[in-house]
């Protein structure tokens, strides 16, 4: 029998890992929604994450404005961005191309996505890849060919899991098993959708372990501050919302009254995860930081010790922007 090895015999040799915080944004579509989002990048960056996510509309229709985000940010802040990338009506030389391109411009993390199918229920591009594990072996084979320019480094490739069964999916054990698929093509860290419940996530978690998913699975929280907002995402997962938190929005009387009775609930939710040992928290922000710097301010999250350098950066360009 082999002896025990120098880190068997030391668990504690790192300690307890500090919880990941990031925030989701999406291109603006207007001169007066991208000079709001700099306000709100600049609030969130204060708060120094660890990423942030940037959405790419579907078949890449907002693609121009995705990399021009992505490239500011790069350029112009100390973010670090994850890129969207979606993968339906694009061919692989395509994705190989717009995966260099971010590569090359700095990018060092990828959300790898299916996308959303063609609303017109056409046929696919011929050649175009179908499903995200696809993609992910792609992002993998285009990493391999720059590994000399990534200093032999990875690529960190991010993917989407569901807490709730996804529309499209016969069953919650098959997105399980399209979660292990994404796993073994690549797939490093995964990102859930929205949950309005914390035993959904707690749930996914069990099912996803036994199933031999490994990977981290942070859970993506929206701020539960706008009825209308709760109500159109509960169509869509197709999972309501508790109904006394609706209850209790609708019935508040003003703004600052439902955002405090929304920002207490998406605490409980966030805790609620962080208990079940999510690994840390993703905020979709939808490009407003006052209720996402709410929640942050009340969850107290574990943070890393960051060099003296990066903060006094970021405080150095906090008094540039003001």
């Amino acid at each position: 029998m082999s002896p025990p090895s120098l880190i068997d015999t030391h668990p504690n040799l790192t300690g307890a890992a500090p919880v990941a915080l990031s925030y989701e944004l999406f291109p603006p579509r207007t001169p007066a929604a991208a000079a709001s989002l700099w306000t709100t990048i600049g609030e969130l960056e204060a708060t120094d994450p660890d990423y942030v996510s940037v959405t790419y509309g579907a078949s890449g229709s907002n693609r121009d404005t995705a990399v021009e985000l992505i490239n500011r940010l790069l350029l112009e802040t100390t973010l670090r961005p994850l890129a969207h990338l979606t993968c339906v009506g694009n061919t692989p030389e395509e994705l190989a191309g717009i995966i260099g391109e971010l590569l090359d411009n700095g990018v060092r993390g990828i959300l790898a996505l299916r996308g959303d199918l063609p609303k017109d229920s056409g046929q696919p591009v011929a050649g175009s890849l179908r499903y995200a594990q696809d993609l992910i072996e792609l992002i993998r084979r285009v990493e391999q060919r720059r590994s000399a320019l990534l200093c032999a480094g990875k690529i960190a490739v991010g993917v989407a899991a569901y807490p709730t069964r996804h529309p499209e999916s016969p069953s919650v054990e098959h997105d399980v098993e399209v979660l292990l698929a994404k796993q073994r093509s690549g797939a490093d860290f995964a990102i859930t959708q929205v949950f309005f419940h914390a035993e959904q996530y707690t749930d996914l978690i069990s099912r996803a372990r036994r199933a031999g998913v490994t990977i981290p699975i942070i859970p993506g929280v929206m701020p539960l501050t706008s009825l209308r907002r709760l109500k159109r995402l509960g169509e869509l997962t197709g999972v309501e919302p508790a109904p006394e938190l609706i209850e209790r929005l609708a019935a508040a009387d003003t703004d600052a009254e439902r955002r405090r009775i929304g920002v207490r609930a998406t605490v409980d939710l966030a805790n609620a995860a962080l208990d079940a040992g999510a690994p840390g928290i993703h905020l979709y922000t939808f490009n407003e930081q006052a209720c996402a710097l709410d929640v942050l301010d009340k969850l107290a999250l574990p943070r890393p010790a960051r060099p003296a350098s990066r903060l006094h950066a970021i405080a150095r360009r906090q008094e540039l922007v003001s």
